[in-house]
């Protein structure tokens, strides 16, 4: 077993740097980024004002495409465009294109797929299987006593990863990231039925796709983040901890 104080993130023992660099190096490719004060940064974490309408543009610009010219074809090169136009404004910018090429390539295969079916809906079916992905990696990492909210909410906090040697902890861990399941399975539980109405059902699709994208994400990562707090501690524990440095 390994001694619990060498897997205090924040000593210098062989253990702290690592755990610390690892729940770090999780957090900040999973897109999860803590402000100042030591709190998640929701509107980070969601990509920022550029991220969120990078992800919720192309789909916007289809559905009026397609709204307004009824033609599949157009409407479907005008969402392309769009994502496009993100990635050579990241380009120009000089910023990381992880997310805008991300996008491209989503609304490239969801347009391909709803360019070989010839249904508008396609374009949204990528979305249900993303979802359906997420799902069952959070409830895995659950079962496993891993749940995400924990590795992404602990980095945060600098808690590293000893929240599992705490059982409230990590209950409160796993209810955190059960929120965000139920996030995910609420997607489903109303677009599905959304697009097996066809195009007549596309107008509805499209805009609760809009609503419960990242608008509803925000929404579930702080209800998340709320209620995984750590009970407030007395003495000198009230003050918050400083970032170390590994996890800057």
């Amino acid at each position: 077993m390994t001694d619990p104080a060498k897997s205090d993130p924040s000593e210098n023992g062989p253990q702290g740097p690592r755990i610390s660099d690892f729940a770090s190096g999780y957090a900040e490719k999973a897109g999860l980024h803590r402000n100042s004060a030591g709190h998640v940064d929701i509107l980070k974490s969601a990509g920022g004002v550029q991220g969120i309408a990078e992800s919720i543009l192309p789909g916007l610009v289809f559905l009026v495409a397609f709204t307004i010219v009824r033609d599949l074809t157009v409407s479907l090169v005008a969402a392309l465009a769009a994502a496009a136009i993100f990635t050579v404004a990241r380009l120009v910018q000089r910023r990381p294109l992880t997310q805008a090429l991300a996008g491209i390539v989503g609304v490239g295969i969801s347009a391909w797929l709803a360019n070989t079916t010839g249904k508008a809906e396609d374009f949204y079916v990528l979305g249900f299987f993303t979802n359906l992905a997420y799902i069952a990696g959070m409830v895995l990492s659950i079962v496993l006593k891993w749940p995400i909210a924990g590795l992404l909410f602990g980095f945060v906090r600098n808690e590293g990863l000893d929240w599992r040697k705490d059982p409230e902890r990590l209950r409160a861990y796993k209810l955190g990231t059960w929120v965000v399941v139920a996030v995910l399975a609420l997607r489903l539980v109303v677009q599905v039925p959304l697009y097996f109405m066809g195009e007549s059902g596309l107008t509805a699709l499209a805009t609760t796709r809009l609503l419960m994208g990242a608008p509803l994400y925000i929404l579930g990562l702080w209800v998340a983040w709320l209620l995984t707090k750590p009970a407030p501690r007395t003495g000198s524990e009230d003050q918050p901890s400083k970032p170390s440095s590994s996890a800057a």
